[in-house]
C-alpha cells in the first residue's frame, strides 16, 4: 500500500471523522462518566489522527513543489524542499503504518508476575531469586510498584514459586514478551571444581483481570484451608489462614498463606485465579483470530526457552530474536532490561506489519 493510498484510505477517514466528533462531544461539557470515556477514546484516537494529518498535508506540499521544480527562478529550491518531504514522507507513513496495528487490549493492564523454579535444584531457585530482584529494580525505574502475593522459600536462598502483582500503567506491554523459561549458566558457590552449571526457571506475566473481565461463580470453586508452613515444613501460623482454591472446569489451583487473614488469602489468591482464568480466554480468542500467532514473538508459553543468561562470559542472549548483549550486571540490575524489551517490541511490530502486508493489508 503506498503512503497516498494508507493517508486517504476509507480507515484514515473513518477516524479523522470520529477524532473530530469526539471532539466536538467533549466540548460540549458532557457529565462524569461519559467525559472519562470520551477522553479515553480521544486520547487511543489522537496519534493517528495527528500522524495522518502531517502525512497528507507533507503529501500536498510535495506534489505542489514537484509542479514548480522546472520554474528557472524557484526550481533548485523547489528541487531543494521536495528532497526533504521525499524523506519525511516514509518515516511518517511507517509511523501511521503502525500506529494502525491492531492493539492489545491488555497491554495497559498491570500485571501479575509468577517466577518458579526449574531444573537445577537449588541453583534454580537462587535464579528465580535473581529474576524476581531483576523485576522489581526495573518496576522501580518505571515507577511502578510491585507486591509480592505469595513466596515459597528455598531452605538455601531464592524461591522454589513467588508470586507478584506489578502495578503501573503499561506494565504489560513491556513484560509480556518475559514469559517462559529462563535459562542460567553459572558456577554455583557450593561448586569446589569450578565447573559451569545449567539451571533454569519459568516466568509468567499475566495481565492483571477486574471483576467485570471474568466472572467466577462461586459454585465452580471449592475452597480448602489449611495452616501455613515455611521452608522445611515447619508450621508458621497456629490457624488455619492458608487457602487453596481449587476452580473446578479448568482444574487450575491457586494456594495463598502469606496473610495471617485468612479473608486476606482468599482475596489474593482470587485475584492470581482471576488473571490465569483472563489470560486463559485472551489466549483462546487470539489462536482463534490468528492460528496461534504466526507473525508474533514467541508464543507466551511457558515451556518455551526465550533466554540464556551466562555468568562467565557476562552475556544475554534471547533465543527469539538472536539478540546478545554482553550486558548482564546491569541487566540483571534491572536498568539494562530496557534494550531487550525495545528489541523484541520492535521486532514484534516488524513481525505484525509484515503479516499485514502478507494479507492484503486486510
Amino acid at each position: 500500500m503506498s503512503s497516498k493510498s494508507i493517508a486517504h484510505s476509507d480507515k484514515i477517514d473513518s477516524i479523522l471523522k470520529r477524532f473530530s466528533e469526539v471532539g466536538d462531544a467533549m466540548a460540549q461539557g458532557p457529565s462524569g462518566d461519559e467525559f472519562v470515556r470520551l477522553s479515553k477514546e480521544y486520547a487511543e484516537l489522537e496519534p493517528v489522527a495527528e500522524t495522518a494529518r502531517q502525512l497528507r498535508a507533507t503529501l500536498a506540499e510535495a506534489e505542489d513543489l514537484k509542479g514548480m521544480t522546472d520554474d528557472p527562478e524557484m526550481g533548485e529550491m523547489a528541487r531543494e524542499e521536495l528532497a526533504e518531504l521525499e524523506e519525511r514522507i516514509p518515516r511518517l507513513e511507517n509511523r501511521l503504518r503502525m500506529l494502525l496495528l491492531p492493539r492489545d487490549e491488555a497491554d495497559d493492564r498491570s500485571v501479575i508476575l509468577e517466577v518458579r523454579a526449574g531444573t537445577g535444584g537449588d541453583e534454580a531457585a537462587l535464579f528465580a531469586g535473581d529474576l524476581l530482584r531483576m523485576y522489581q529494580r526495573y518496576a522501580q525505574s518505571r515507577g511502578w510498584k510491585l507486591e509480592i502475593l505469595s513466596a515459597s522459600e528455598s531452605e538455601r536462598g531464592g524461591y522454589k514459586e513467588i508470586v507478584a502483582a506489578i502495578k503501573g500503567a503499561g506494565a504489560f506491554a513491556r513484560l509480556k514478551f518475559e514469559s517462559g523459561v529462563h535459562r542460567v549458566q553459572r558456577v554455583p558457590e557450593t561448586e569446589a571444581q569450578g565447573r559451569i552449571h545449567t539451571s533454569a526457571a519459568t516466568v509468567a506475566v499475566l495481565p492483571e483481570a477486574e471483576d467485570v473481565d471474568i466472572q467466577i461463580d462461586e459454585k465452580d470453586l471449592r475452597i480448602d484451608v489449611f495452616r501455613a508452613s515455611g521452608p522445611g515444613g515447619q508450621s508458621v501460623n497456629t490457624t488455619d489462614s492458608a487457602v487453596r482454591i481449587t476452580h473446578l472446569p479448568t482444574g487450575i489451583v491457586v494456594s495463598q498463606q502469606d496473610e495471617k487473614s485468612q479473608h486476606k488469602n482468599k482475596a489474593k489468591a482470587m485475584k492470581v485465579l482471576r488473571a490465569r482464568l483472563y489470560e486463559m480466554e485472551r489466549r483462546k480468542q487470539m489462536e482463534e483470530r490468528s492460528e496461534q500467532r504466526r507473525g508474533q514473538i514467541g508464543s507466551g508459553d511457558r515451556s518455551e526457552r526465550i533466554r540464556t543468561y551466562n555468568f562467565p562470559q557476562g552475556r544475554v542472549t534471547d533465543h527469539r530474536i538472536n539478540l546478545t548483549l554482553y550486558k548482564l550486571p546491569q541487566i540483571m540490575e534491572g536498568e539494562g532490561l530496557d534494550e531487550l524489551i525495545e528489541a523484541l517490541i520492535t521486532e514484534d511490530q516488524a513481525a505484525r506489519l509484515a503479516a499485514q502486508d502478507d494479507d492484503g493489508g486486510r
